[in-house]
């Protein structure tokens, strides 16, 4: 007979004490607190011009870029999570009595690692579109040139789209700028 491993269950004011004296960046989802794996060259690389391109296209413009390290709550289903790249449009909406937890993306790309990839495909994906501001979600392959797109076109309904050539050009339809797959795999060296 093999013994069952119970996992704890924390509540949501549990995981936020802890996260905030936290070294690491931790991802609450129902009840469960995970620890973030840190990236790869390749991930940290895509991450950073993808920032990069949306901080200069949206300069002057209502919106503001985060990179990473900026937790997201998911209201409906009460989960935190870290996205690779969000774009917020201004003003910033933040959790109540929160400081540090924003509320309102507009657009949210994740870089793709083994480890995650079915998971934010499906279950993070899901939690996102819960989130009403969420119009458009990037999900954007660090060990081959390929780049999916879900654009939301009314309530509950998306357009998927998918680039896998380096002469493409994808235009992001939340906040209107276009970006070469070119530029955004410059460099990156593939390999599994």
């Amino acid at each position: 007979m093999i013994a069952q491993v119970e996992t704890k269950t924390y509540t949501a004011q549990e995981y936020l004490e802890a996260e905030v004296n936290s070294v690491d960046r931790h991802e609450f989802i129902n009840g469960e607190i995970i620890l973030m794996a840190g990236g790869t060259p390749n991930h940290n690389e895509i991450t950073s011009i993808l920032n990069a391109i949306l901080r200069v296209s949206l300069k002057g413009k209502p919106y503001s870029i985060f990179a990473s390290d900026q937790r997201l709550w998911v209201p409906q289903l009460n989960n935190y999570t870290y996205p690779d790249v969000m774009v917020v449009a201004k003003p910033i909406e933040l959790q109540s009595g929160r400081t540090d937890t924003i509320t309102n993306p507009v657009l949210i790309a994740e870089v793709l690692s083994k480890g995650t990839r079915a998971y934010d495909r499906d279950d993070k994906f899901a939690a996102y579109r819960s989130i009403p501001s969420f119009q458009e979600y990037l999900l954007i392959d660090q060990y081959r040139l390929r780049v999916e797109q879900y654009s939301k076109t009314d309530a509950n309904k998306w357009i998927f789209s998918e680039y896998s050539c380096a002469g493409d050009r994808l235009m992001l339809t939340s906040v209107q700028v276009e970006i070469a797959i070119a530029d955004l795999y410059e460099n990156i060296e593939f390999c599994e």
